[in-house]
């Protein structure tokens, strides 16, 4: 039998797990060199060969990430992909790739018991199924489908309460979203954390990025035809989402309160759109050109005077955060803002902000297989194509949201000067992550500051 010291098993594998971390998609400190990892709690869950280790390990003592271990004796070939670092014969690998020992952790699930401080809890009507599924997509979590259910394990979990939890719980019931099933959580911490969250699976569904970008690419194939006459056209699609959208923005006022803001908290908001230009500015030069009209705009929401309705909403609405049911569009991770502290993302919100999310990601899906070729012209037509599908499946969405909610067009200070802010925090983050990007959101920002 494997004999494991967990308290010090990221010590031990020292500079071969800080490799393995900086590649990770969830890792948020990316662009910058890491010297250390540190455990601060850890316990075996599951014993003997493999073993499944639990941790929070904290690098260069920043805010702790959650592991999960995999132990073996030897090497596994269906696991190699997987390896983080070796040890006296042993192989230590991401255990959520491997699908016997996430069997096991799911039946810990199922068993709605506690071992070593983690306390599992599942809704009677979880069936355990197949072997369990990692979802292949990367995120800022880790999921994995198992039976009726799908296991999201937050890779940086935070102390306290769970946003995304609480919401789930708050909308039970709204055909918008996957009901909530079962909580994972560290009750070892003064302040409990929640480590993971199941709900129900949804077998048919399509992430509205792949739909999305599926009908871009019918119609720049076709090139002649306009984007209503592809039939991949997701006008439709983009209406429907937009009313549901409106749907579950009016459940969590609902649920969660209301209230209105005037001048001085939109004063407020403009002045931390300032202050997140003043840091994007200070890294990014290719911005500086628009700086006036991006200020210009910012400042036109002091001028508002009309009181501005506030609740708790998505916080970080994207195509990639909904998906395309048989039954119609389901809204997920409610966590919020990744770049934001708890304290942060409980703050109401507008509702247009989640519009300027997901208005943002219109852009995106337009304009990310653009260039297409060494073609001037063939490049012109592509770029006229994806402004014309972007430009109609935002006005598409805005025209769905306007039949149930307010119409967003009523509130068009406010809505630029929100969509510019996202734009100004993408620049900054494609800059440090994804540079072959960064021309869509200062293009964007060009188009409409």
């Amino acid at each position: 039998m494997t004999v494991i010291r967990p308290a010090e098993l990221a010590e031990d594998l020292g500079a071969e797990l800080l490799r393995w971390l900086v590649g990770q998609r969830f890792f948020r400190t990316k662009g910058r060199a890491v010297s250390s990892a540190r455990t601060l709690r850890s316990s075996v869950l599951i014993d003997g060969d493999p073993a499944l280790v639990h941790a929070m390990v904290s690098v260069d003592d920043g805010d702790p990430y959650q592991l999960l271990f995999g132990v073996r004796e030897g090497e596994h070939d269906t696991l190699a992909h997987a390896v983080i670092g070796r040890l006296d014969g042993r192989t230590v690998y991401d255990a959520p790739q491997d699908p016997d020992l996430m069997g096991r952790l799911l039946d810990l699930l199922l068993e709605r018991g506690t071992v070593a401080g983690l306390r599992f809890e599942a809704d009677p009507s979880v069936r355990p199924g197949a072997r369990p599924r990692l979802i292949g997509v990367e995120q800022s979590n880790t999921s994995l489908v198992f039976g009726n259910a799908i296991l999201k394990l937050y890779r940086q979990p935070e102390p306290g309460r769970s946003r995304d939890v609480d919401l789930h719980r708050a909308l039970a019931g709204n055909p918008h979203i996957a009901a909530p099933l079962g909580v994972l959580t560290d009750d070892r911490p003064q302040e409990p954390v929640v480590l993971g969250f199941a709900q129900r699976f949804l077998p048919d569904a399509v992430e509205g990025w792949a739909t999305a970008t599926a009908s871009v690419r019918d119609l720049l194939a076709e090139g002649d035809l306009h984007a209503d006459e592809v039939g991949g056209d997701f006008a439709g699609e983009a209406g429907r989402l937009g009313a549901a959208v409106a749907e579950v923005h009016r459940a969590l006022a609902e649920a969660t309160g209301v209230r209105r803001v005037g001048q001085e908290a939109l004063a407020e908001e403009a002045d931390a759109m300032h202050a997140r230009l003043d840091v994007v500015l200070s890294e990014v030069p290719a911005l500086a050109a628009e700086e006036a009209s991006l200020r210009a705009a910012f400042d036109a929401v002091r001028a508002i005077t009309t009181p501005v309705t506030v609740h708790q909403i998505h916080g970080d609405l994207h195509l990639g955060q909904v998906l395309r049911t048989t039954a119609g569009w389901v809204l997920i991770d409610f966590e919020g803002e990744p770049g934001a502290t708890p304290a942060q993302r409980a703050i109401p919100r507008s509702p247009l902000r989640d519009v300027a999310g997901m208005l943002r990601s219109f852009d995106y899906a337009a304009f990310h297989l653009l260039p297409g070729n060494d073609d001037p012209q063939d490049d012109r037509q592509r770029l006229t194509r994806a402004t014309e599908w972007s430009d109609r499946n935002r006005a598409a969405f805005r025209a769905g949201y306007a039949e149930v909610g307010e119409d967003p067009d009523d509130h068009a200070v406010l809505l630029r000067a929100l969509e510019l802010d996202k734009a100004v925090y993408e620049v900054r983050y494609e800059h440090n992550n994804r540079p072959d990007w960064l021309e869509i959101p200062l293009a964007a920002i060009q188009r409409r500051a």
